[in-house]
């Protein structure tokens, strides 16, 4: 299995690393760490250096909770960083955004992916596959603001799986390419913790329906949730040991992609991983 960028592709036979590099100063683990244009480019050059096979540029915090913020002000956030990028890189940079007129600008200034919490469900599916560049489709139950107010599911696994694909199938329609097209359970996005431990433990249902899968499973609540239950605190910034187990777990159970802020440390574990299974 390949991604499709429009200069290039990615191999998919063994899991990649996309590093999340958040323009915002609301994000929930790294909030304000990186609103200045050039901390922000040194950062997504060091997450490259430590193995980062895509960067997934945001100027929108998607935290529960989080308030909305205007297209001019996403754009002031995320082009020139882009644009920056772009000149001193050729690995893909994605846009993390549900606004079209911020998809339509990033891809002008050398985005190569859109990556969408809405699953372009809030976008004319048919002018983006214009864009010519992959798509990440990801679930969310709700909104940022309400997404955690007692989420409820008949069955979580199957209603997340029906959904994408049915997303995925839509943008086929609209003329985006199943090549291009990429699916995200959204751990984390209108879920408890049972809903989040069904779907990773159960990832595989959706990797059965024939696109590459990205989880998130970075520092989520998740991983302070689990903890308390035996005992123990975590912080977000604190979270690594959590995070890299989950991604490692991701990818047992058949992710392709793994959107992490922590790139060295889940490079080394994928790594080791990778040369156990070969040995």
């Amino acid at each position: 299995m390949q991604l499709h960028f429009q200069h290039s592709s990615l191999d998919l036979s063994t899991a990649r690393v996309m590093g999340v590099l958040n323009v915002t100063p609301d994000s929930f683990s790294d909030g304000g760490l990186y609103v200045a244009h050039e901390s922000a480019v040194e950062h997504a050059l060091a997450m490259i250096e430590d193995g980062a096979d895509i960067v997934d540029v945001g100027g929108e915090s998607t935290r529960p909770g989080a308030e909305p913020v205007s297209e001019s002000e996403e754009l002031d956030r995320v082009i020139g960083v882009i644009e920056a990028l772009r000149r001193e890189t050729v690995v893909p940079i994605s846009i993390d955004t549900s606004k079209p007129a911020v998809m339509r600008a990033a891809v002008a200034a050398g985005a190569a992916m859109v990556n969408d919490v809405c699953a372009l469900k809030n976008s004319d599916v048919s002018s983006l596959a214009a864009l010519d560049v992959p798509v990440c489709l990801m679930h969310m139950q709700g909104e940022p603001r309400t997404m955690q107010k007692q989420p409820r599911y008949d069955d979580v696994v199957a209603e997340v799986r029906d959904y994408l694909r049915r997303r995925a199938q839509d943008c086929e329609m609209a003329g985006i390419p199943a090549e291009r097209i990429v699916l995200d359970p959204g751990f984390g996005f209108g879920k408890d913790l049972q809903h989040n431990l069904a779907l990773l433990k159960n990832l595989d249902k959706l990797v059965a329906c024939g696109y590459p899968v990205l989880v998130g499973l970075s520092r989520k609540s998740l991983i302070p949730a689990i903890m308390a239950s035996a005992g123990r605190t975590s912080r977000a910034r604190d979270r690594v040991g959590g995070s890299v187990t989950l991604a490692l777990y991701a990818v047992r159970q058949g992710a392709h992609i793994v959107r992490v802020h922590d790139v060295r440390e889940t490079v080394e574990g994928l790594t080791i991983q990778r040369s156990l299974d070969n040995d």
